[in-house]
C-alpha cells in the first residue's frame, strides 16, 4: 500500500513499512516554516506568512533477493511546488543511482532494477534534486536519503576456522572443557532471528557433547583411555532461526586428540633373564641389556633402573637413549667364592602423577642371573695391597727380613714361585727364595744412605709363567747409634775487648745422623786439654744447645786477637759416641754501644789514622784524577789527528789540485803557490797502512823551493825521485774507491786536457798510474820560466850533480 507524508513543501510516499525520520539540520531549519497542507487551506488566503519549501523525507526500505521480473517500487519524493504540470524534474544521484535505482523524472516514483544482496551491501545513500523542468534551475537545494536492504533469512551459519583439532587428557572427569567451535551468520542480528545460531553433535555425541548456545565441546564420559584410543572425530552442526523450522545449517568436523597421563606403570616383559661372565672381566665391563615398557608416551615412559639385590658387586645404569638397563660388574667377580648371582633389577616410573596412585604400584621387578666362567688367574699376594718390613741396620747378610706370601687363586692350586724385579734392586742388596718367598739380606745396610727400600717381587705359577702378579714390598731401615754427634756448622763468635764476666758469646748446636727412637740427648762439656782454660765456660741449656759465656774482662786483641774453645759432645746412646768441636772466639774493638769496629790489630792501626770520612774523601780524590789523566790523553789524542788531516789536506793541494793556466809568457807572477792552497772539505783516510810518508812531501817540495835558482831546481829535479809520487797518488785513488760514505770528488782523476799536438800529454794522475815507464817532464825546463817550478817537481835530477 502506498502511504505519504506532507510536511511543508515537500511529500514523500514509500511502499511498505515506513518510518519517520528527521535530521537535526533538517529540523532546526525547516520546522519553523513547514505547515500541513489541511492547514493552509483552513488559513485561506486571508493568512500573510510565507511558507518556506522544503524536503519531507523518510527512510526507504527495499527487502533483498526480490526475484519478480519488474522493478520493484521503492517509494516516492514529491515537493508541494509540483501542482502536476509536469513542470518540475527530479533527480537522483549516489550509490546506485541510474543502474541498481532509477527515478521517474515527472512523478518522483523510485524503482530498484537489480536484485538486492544485504550481506553485500546494508544500505544505499543518495541525493535528491528538483529542478524547473524549462529553465533547469534549482528549486530545492539537495538532500540526502538512505535506501535500506530489508533482511531475509537467505545465508546459512559457517564455521570460519573450521576444521577444527582439539585435545584432552585421558581419563578427563565428564563436563572437562575440550574446546570452543563459533559460526558465524551473515543475515542481520537485529532483524529477527535470523542470525540467532544453535550447535548440536551429529557424530560421537556419545563421548563428547557440545553447549546449545556457546558452542564449548565437552567430555561426556569419564574413562577416555589414550592407549585404547588415541583420537575422535566429531561432526558439530550449526542451525540459525534458533533451530527452528526453516532454519538454515553448516556444519564443521572436529578433530580431538587424547593426550598421555602417566596412568601406566612399567613392565618387563621377562620375568628372568640370564647372563654369563668371566671372572677375569674389568670393573665397569657390561654384564647385559633389558628394558621395561611403558605403554605412555613422552615423558611419561622416562624411568630408572635399581638393584634390590647383589648390589656390592653388580651396578646398573640407564641408557638415556634407549631406556634400557644396563647391568656392569662393580666389583671383581671370584669363580672360587661364587658362580652364579641372581640380581633383581627394578624399574620406577621417574614422572609419577599423584591423581593416579591409587592404580597400583608404578614400578616392576625382574631377575637377572649371572654365571661367573673360570679362568686361569695369576697368583694372589696377601696382603693384595703390599707389605712393609722392618729390618735392623746393623744386620749380618743372610739375615731375614721377611716373608711374602702367594697363592694360586684357582681350584688347582698350583705351586707358585718367587723372585726380585732387579730393576728396583739394582744393587741386588736383597734376595728372595723362590719356594719360599723369605727375604734376607745380601750386603751390609746403612740407614744414614737409605732409610728407605722399595723392591718388587714377582710371583708366577710354577707350570705357567705367563701367570704372574707383582707385588710392592718397603723395607725400612731401623737405626741404631752408630754416629757421633757433631757441630751444626764450623762456629766462630767474637767479643768485644770490654766484654764483661758471665756475658753470653755465642749459642751452639750440634747435628746427629742417626734417629733413635726416643730422641736425641746431647750433653755438653769442655774437652779434657780445655779444662785450665780461665777465659769462658759453658753453659748446658739441657735443650740439646749450649752457651759460652766469658769468664773474666778485659781482654786485650794485641796480646791474643784469637781463642780456640775446645768442646766435646756426648749422645744418649745407647752406645753413647761423642766427637770434639772447635769454636773460634775472635777479640775485636768496639765502639761506645758495643757495636764491632775490627776484630784485627792492622785494621785497628789504620782505623785509629783514618776515620771512614777521610778514607771517603781519599777515594774520591782518586777517581778525579782518574778522570783528568783520561780527559787530558782524549785531548791529546784529537789535536794529533787535526795536525794530520791538515798535513794530508795540504799535500793533496800541492800536488793534485792544479788547474791554473798562467797568464801569458811574460807573466812571471803568474804562478803563486798561495793560490793553490784552496782547502776542500776532503774525508779523512780510512787507513794507513805501508807506504811513503805522504805528510814529509810538501816539506820536501819546500826545500826544493828554498835552494832557489836553476842550480837550485837542478839539484832538487836530480834528487826527486818520481817513484814517491808515483805511490802517492795511488794510495790516494786507493782510499778514495775504497771510501764509500764521501761523495764521488774526483780531484785525483780530472786534469785539463792540453790537446793531441801537445808533446806534454796529459798531467792527469790515472794516466800516471796505468803505464809501467817512468815519465820524462824535462821539455818542461825549455817551455820558458813560467813554467820553472813546475820543472823542478817533475823533471829529473842530474846525474852528474847526483854523481858529484
Amino acid at each position: 500500500m502506498a502511504l505519504s507524508w506532507t510536511s511543508g513543501a515537500w511529500t514523500l510516499a514509500a511502499l511498505g513499512f515506513l518510518s519517520c525520520c528527521s535530521f537535526g539540520w533538517c529540523e532546526a531549519s525547516r520546522t519553523s516554516g513547514s505547515t500541513s497542507e489541511g492547514s493552509r487551506q483552513e488559513q485561506g488566503p486571508s493568512s500573510l506568512e510565507r511558507v518556506k519549501r522544503g524536503w519531507v523525507w523518510n527512510q526507504f526500505f527495499v527487502v533483498e533477493e526480490y526475484t519478480g521480473t519488474e522493478p520493484l517500487y521503492v517509494g516516492k519524493i514529491h515537493t508541494d511546488s509540483d501542482e502536476g504540470e509536469g513542470n518540475i524534474m527530479y533527480t537522483i544521484s549516489g550509490e546506485g543511482a541510474g543502474t541498481i535505482f532509477i527515478i521517474d523524472e515527472q512523478t518522483g516514483d523510485i524503482h530498484a532494477t537489480e536484485r538486492l544482496d544485504r550481506e553485500k551491501k546494508a544500505f544505499y545513500t543518495l541525493r535528491a534534486r528538483a529542478r524547473d523542468r524549462h529553465s533547469d534551475d534549482p528549486l530545492e537545494s539537495e538532500s540526502e536519503f538512505v535506501i535500506k536492504v530489508q533482511d531475509i533469512n537467505d545465508s546459512e551459519p559457517k564455521f570460519s576456522e573450521g576444521p577444527y583439532i582439539g585435545s584432552v587428557a585421558e581419563l578427563s572427569p565428564i563436563g572437562t572443557s575440550v574446546m570452543k567451535v563459533t559460526a558465524s551468520d551473515a543475515d542481520d542480528p537485529a532483524y529477527g532471528s535470523s542470525a540467532r545460531v544453535v550447535y548440536s553433535v551429529l557424530d560421537g555425541e556419545k563421548i563428547f557433547t557440545v553447549d546449545r548456545h556457546t558452542g564449548i565441546i565437552m567430555t561426556a564420559v569419564a574413562d577416555l583411555d589414550r592407549e585404547t584410543q588415541e583420537r575422535y572425530e566429531l561432526v558439530v552442526k550449526a542451525t540459525d532461526m534458533a533451530g527452528q523450522m526453516g532454519g538454515l545449517s553448516g556444519s564443521t568436523t572436529v578433530t580431538i586428540v587424547i593426550t598421555d597421563v602417566n596412568d601406566n606403570p612399567p613392565r618387563f616383559p621377562q620375568k628372568m633373564y640370564q647372563f654369563s661372565v668371566s671372572e677375569g672381566a674389568a670393573v665397569g665391563t657390561p654384564v647385559g641389556r633389558v628394558i621395561a615398557t611403558d605403554a605412555d608416551m613422552g615423558e611419561n615412559t622416562d624411568m630408572s633402573y635399581l638393584i634390590k639385590e647383589e648390589g656390592e658387586l653388580f651396578k646398573v645404569t640407564t641408557d638415556v637413549e634407549t631406556q634400557e638397563a644396563v647391568i656392569s660388574i662393580k666389583k671383581p667377580l671370584d669363580f672360587e667364592s661364587k658362580r652364579t648371582h641372581n640380581v633383581v633389577v627394578e624399574a620406577v616410573n621417574k614422572h609419577v602423577d599423584p591423581r593416579f596412585v591409587d592404580l597400583g604400584s608404578f614400578r616392576d621387578q625382574t631377575i637377572v642371573r649371572v654365571s661367573v666362567s673360570d679362568i686361569d688367574e695369576p697368583p694372589i699376594f696377601q696382603p693384595a695391597e703390599g707389605t712393609i718390613m722392618e729390618v735392623q741396620e746393623d744386620a749380618k747378610v743372610g739375615a731375614t727380613v721377611g716373608i711374602i706370601t702367594a697363592r694360586d687363586p684357582d681350584v688347582k692350586n698350583k705351586p707358585v714361585r718367587f723372585s726380585i724385579d732387579r730393576t728396583t734392586d739394582q744393587e741386588m742388596i736383597f734376595h728372595i727364595d723362590p719356594g719360599s718367598g723369605a727375604i734376607t739380606l745380601e750386603k751390609i745396610l746403612d740407614r744414614e744412605t737409605a732409610g728407605w727400600h722399595n723392591i718388587t717381587v714377582r710371583a708366577v705359577e710354577a707350570d705357567n709363567h705367563t701367570m704372574a702378579s707383582h707385588s710392592a714390598v718397603r723395607i725400612r731401615i731401623l737405626d741404631v747409634n752408630d754416629n757421633p754427634p757433631e757441630l751444626a756448622t764450623p762456629y766462630e763468635a767474637s767479643i768485644c775487648e770490654d766484654a764483661k764476666p758471665g756475658q753470653l758469646i755465642h749459642t751452639i748446636s750440634v747435628v746427629d745422623r742417626d734417629e733413635p727412637q726416643s730422641g736425641h740427648r746431647f750433653y755438653f762439656t769442655l774437652a779434657p786439654e780445655a779444662s785450665s782454660n780461665r777465659h769462658f765456660t759453658l753453659w748446658d741449656v739441657k735443650d740439646n744447645t749450649a752457651g759460652i759465656r766469658t769468664q773474666r774482662s778485659g781482654f786485650n786483641r794485641h796480646e791474643q786477637n784469637v781463642y780456640f774453645l775446645p768442646i766435646l759432645v756426648v749422645d744418649s746412646g745407647p752406645p753413647s759416641l761423642s766427637s770434639t768441636g772447635t769454636l773460634t772466639i775472635h777479640v775485636c774493638g768496639c765502639d761506645t754501644e758495643g757495636a764491632i769496629q775490627s776484630c784485627n790489630a792492622t785494621a785497628y792501626v789504620m782505623s785509629a789514622a783514618l776515620s771512614p770520612g777521610a778514607l771517603i774523601a781519599l777515594l774520591v780524590c782518586m777517581l778525579i784524577l782518574i778522570v783528568l789523566v783520561l780527559l787530558i790523553l782524549t785531548l791529546k789524542r784529537h789535536r794529533k789527528g787535526q795536525r794530520m788531516t791538515e798535513d794530508e789536506e795540504d799535500m793533496r793541494d800541492n800536488v793534485i789540485k792544479y788547474n791554473d793556466e798562467g797568464g801569458g809568457e811574460q807573466d812571471t807572477q803568474a804562478y803563486d803557490m798561495s793560490a793553490l792552497r784552496n782547502l776542500y772539505d776532503f774525508p779523512e783516510a780510512k787507513s794507513c797502512d805501508s807506504g811513503p810518508d805522504i805528510r814529509s812531501l810538501p816539506q820536501w817540495i819546500q826545500s826544493n823551493r828554498v835552494g832557489g835558482g836553476a842550480e837550485g831546481a837542478a839539484a832538487a829535479a836530480a834528487a826527486a825521485d818520481f817513484s814517491v809520487f808515483k805511490g802517492y797518488i795511488r794510495k790516494k785513488v786507493e782510499q778514495a774507491d775504497a771510501d764509500l760514505s764521501v761523495p764521488p770528488y774526483d780531484s785525483f782523476q780530472t786534469y785539463a786536457f792540453e790537446g793531441t799536438s801537445s808533446p806534454a800529454l796529459s798531467l792527469s794522475s790515472i794516466h800516471t798510474l796505468s803505464t809501467t815507464s817512468e815519465q820524462d817532464f824535462s821539455y818542461l825546463s825549455d817551455w820558458g820560466p813560467r813554467f820553472g817550478q813546475l820543472a823542478g817537481y817533475y823533471a829529473p835530477g842530474n846525474p852528474k850533480e847526483e854523481g858529484s
